[in-house]
């Protein structure tokens, strides 16, 4: 090698060095990101892409934009936009992954406080972001790609749980985004309810045994769909508010919920639902609106129903019906629709009616259980690193989170009970779970129902409604809720 190889070879390396001011200001300001990420996340990982920083800001070895000097410009503009598209799926998952992501109301459950058709930035931060269980996933899609019906993710490989650390914690009463923890089996033609109450269904309706009725469920796939299970974070969003720390007693009493004995008040858009009879006039879209009820929440009740004979309301002159309505509406609506002239009767709608169940079956699905969704417990929420005696009561309640959130082989042979194959009095729990409950408390499918959530279950604290769109209306008359345009989620 001569000497001018030997000094060109020098002169290139130094070039590559001598980048623009901006380039290594640049390269400084994502190192910086990168180190931030190792030291909050406890992973060395986040090194690894330093290297690739320093080369596409500095020195350009490797030929990033290598299309850029095709000749063909239809293929330089396609590269163009597959490479712009790239780059927004990595900031999608980095954002959505560690900071924040969109979630939209898909129904009542929280109404009045959020409405069906409010879109919410959810914030990861405030409880801290949970590492991906299923790293390997397409970040735009919660289980199903759009257009195909395909897993938007792959299940292996499957990481633990890990959360870091967040600026809070759950307080009583927050508004939570959660995965919904009776999601790991699904029936994909019928999600709700979910597929454990499904097969519950199936063995009080038939009088079958839980095998069999996991067989029909299988075996009629027109009815039900495929039968999917998903990991914890491919599981279904869902929004509700919490109500149960760890560590609580709770119990609700004609509705009023109570919290280690002392009741709870109930947030200014708690509502529950109402039969309303009029004096024997036909309710008008005009009076629905005021009182700010929804098309798919009125609902006028025919006239051969027994429902109203059986509530007890009075009938008209000459023993004619008189028209009955079922609605949700908050205590504040109440009070309007009682003053209203035209009204003769309102009464509270009941768990049970005559022969009629409105509230369906209660957490825990056992035989033993005579709880009702307006008279609930008392039951005591699980905390980190409390025990409880193993035997057949606390078996029904807490037997889901030791062996499926928690992951162990619980079993009982002539009274003595097993865990992990070693024989155990006791259980001390490793995570914390949490009870939610819906705003609008009938018409809502929450704790109730399926029980606890787990603290890897949690996802994030919506912060602001960015947009809301009223299904009732057209986008030329009242379609987007301007009101509600950064409105607090609370």
């Amino acid at each position: 090698m001569d000497n001018n190889t030997s000094e060109n070879g020098q002169e290139t390396r130094k070039s590559r060095l001598t980048a623009p001011k901006g380039h290594w200001i640049v390269f400084g300001i994502w190192t910086a990101v990168f180190i931030a990420l190792v030291i909050w996340t406890h992973s060395l990982w986040w090194l690894l892409p330093i290297p690739f920083s320093f080369d596409i800001h500095i020195t350009r070895f490797l030929p990033w934009g290598f299309w850029k000097k095709w000749e063909n410009s239809f293929w330089r503009t396609i590269m163009d936009w597959v490479d712009a598209i790239l780059y927004a799926l990595v900031a999608c998952y980095f954002v959505f992954l560690f900071f924040f992501q969109n979630y939209q109301i898909p129904s009542s459950s929280l109404e009045k406080s959020l409405l069906v058709g409010d879109f919410l930035f959810v914030s990861k931060v405030s409880y801290g972001p949970r590492m991906p269980f299923t790293p390997l996933s397409f970040p735009l899609a919660q289980h199903t790609m759009p257009l195909s019906g395909n897993k938007s993710y792959i299940e292996r490989p499957q990481w633990d749980y890990k959360r870091l650390k967040g600026t809070g914690k759950i307080q009583r009463k927050d508004i939570v985004v959660f995965n919904f923890p009776t999601g790991d089996t699904v029936a994909t033609l019928m999600e709700n309810p979910d597929y454990y109450t499904i097969k519950y269904m199936l063995q009080k309706e038939r009088n079958i045994s839980p095998i069999q009725a996991e067989k029909v469920i299988r075996g009629n796939k027109k009815q039900f769909g495929e039968i999917k299970w998903r990991p914890v974070d491919r599981r279904e969003n869902y929004v509700k508010r919490c109500v149960g720390l760890p560590g609580d007693s709770l119990q609700i009493i004609d509705n009023q919920v109570y919290i280690n004995g002392e009741p709870l008040a109930d947030e200014p858009g708690v509502q529950y639902n109402y039969f309303i009879q009029t004096t024997g006039g036909f309710l008008t879209e005009k009076q629905f609106e005021n009182w700010g009820i929804s098309k798919d929440d009125r609902y006028m009740l025919p006239d051969d129903n027994p429902l109203p004979d059986l509530l007890g309301f009075e009938r008209g002159e000459g023993g004619a019906s008189l028209p009955v309505y079922h609605i949700p509406a908050t205590q504040q609506t109440i009070e309007k629709i009682r003053k209203a002239s035209f009204i003769k009767d309102v009464r509270l709608e009941p768990a049970d009616i005559g022969p009629y169940s409105m509230g369906g079956y209660m957490f825990p699905l056992d035989d033993l259980n005579s709880w009702t969704r307006d008279n609930y417990g008392p039951l005591w929420i699980p905390c980190k690193g409390a025990s409880i005696p193993l035997n057949s009561y606390n078996e029904m309640l807490y037997g889901r989170a030791i062996r499926v959130y928690e992951g162990h082989t619980l079993t009982c042979k002539e009274g003595r009970y097993f865990l992990d194959g070693e024989e155990a009095d006791t259980y001390t729990f490793a995570m914390d779970y949490y009870w939610m409950m819906g705003d609008n408390r009938h018409n809502s499918a929450d704790s109730r129902c399926w029980g606890f959530v787990p603290e890897d279950h949690i996802v994030g604290k919506p912060l602001r409604v960015w947009l809301s769109l009223n299904k009732d209306k057209d986008w030329f008359h009242g379609k987007i809720r301007w009101s509600r345009f950064m409105h607090k989620a609370q």
